[in-house]
């Protein structure tokens, strides 16, 4: 069989360890610099151009995209998935995983549980938007493209006038979103690989900051899931149609709620704590999706 990874950096931990796992079954891998490759597109069908050659003969594609570069990666996703070749990660639901509020209007219409959300198109009425969120404190996320989302803890209604009220005069979009405060500054991250929650972690935020990127955080340690924990973090991939999934929640007093669905989730932090083979896992999951086995 032979696998296809999208990333920029070879290097990298996670495009490493998929490497990895996919050789040590015999497979034949290649990293490929989506951002190099040159789609062309005529009546002779989809066909891929990089570096003086054509990409030819894959059965899997494992795309690693930045957010950074999502319109791009997507299409040359999109363009392996019309040459007939199993995509880990599907182009239409990395771009609505990418979509922030798009992401949350799907897990809404799977009814999967998230905190109270309002996005308004530059409202005056901030009192009436915080009173849909139950109230202050609340938590202000900037809508963008990038790899953390940009979190400000808001503590009485003067301070989110004054966030919202910047926001809107640079007209950046945000949402405003219940605080959940008994989660103390924590969250899940579960991997899900093709409807199964494969491993999990609890991670504790410094000064109450929301942005869960590794450098911000104190510490991750395992965690022993509840079966409802396990449920939402399904059912939030299936909401998205990926069958490889990192899936956020915040627990909360009625139970789990998901905060972000990352369809390019990385590996280093949760394979480091759990010490599980997650790149094994995707690698299981594309020889049950894929025809042609070695």
């Amino acid at each position: 069989m032979k696998i296809a990874i999208l990333s920029r950096n070879s290097d990298l931990y996670s495009t490493k360890r998929l490497v990895e796992a996919a050789e040590s079954r015999g497979y034949t891998t290649q990293v490929i610099n989506h951002l190099k490759c040159n789609i062309e597109i005529d009546s002779t069908g989809p066909r891929l151009f990089y570096n003086n050659y054509y990409l030819e003969d894959f059965d899997a594609v494992i795309p690693r995209i930045g957010a950074s570069v999502t319109y791009y990666g997507t299409a040359v996703t999109r363009q392996f998935e019309m040459m007939h070749v199993f995509s880990v990660a599907n182009s239409r639901s990395i771009v609505h995983s990418r979509d922030r509020l798009r992401c949350l209007q799907l897990l809404s219409k799977s009814k999967v549980g998230q905190p109270k959300t309002v996005f308004t198109n530059y409202s005056k009425n901030v009192e009436h938007v915080i009173e849909s969120v139950g109230g202050t404190p609340v938590v202000l996320k900037l809508l963008r493209e990038s790899d953390d989302i940009s979190s400000i803890l808001a503590e009485d209604k003067s301070s989110a006038d004054s966030v919202l009220e910047a926001f809107n005069g640079v007209k950046a979009r945000v949402i405003v979103q219940e605080y959940i405060k008994e989660a103390k500054g924590t969250d899940v991250r579960m991997m899900v690989v093709d409807g199964e929650v494969v491993g999990a972690i609890k991670r504790f935020n410094k000064d109450r900051d929301f942005q869960t990127n590794i450098s911000k955080r104190k510490k991750s340690i395992p965690i022993v899931l509840t079966e409802e924990e396990k449920e939402i973090a399904i059912r939030a991939a299936f909401a998205l149609k990926l069958g490889v999934a990192g899936i956020d929640i915040i627990q909360s007093k009625r139970g789990p709620l998901v905060l972000n669905v990352n369809s390019s989730p990385g590996l280093k932090e949760i394979e480091s704590v759990t010490k599980l083979d997650i790149a094994g896992k995707i690698i299981d999951y594309i020889e049950k999706n894929t025809i042609h086995k070695v």
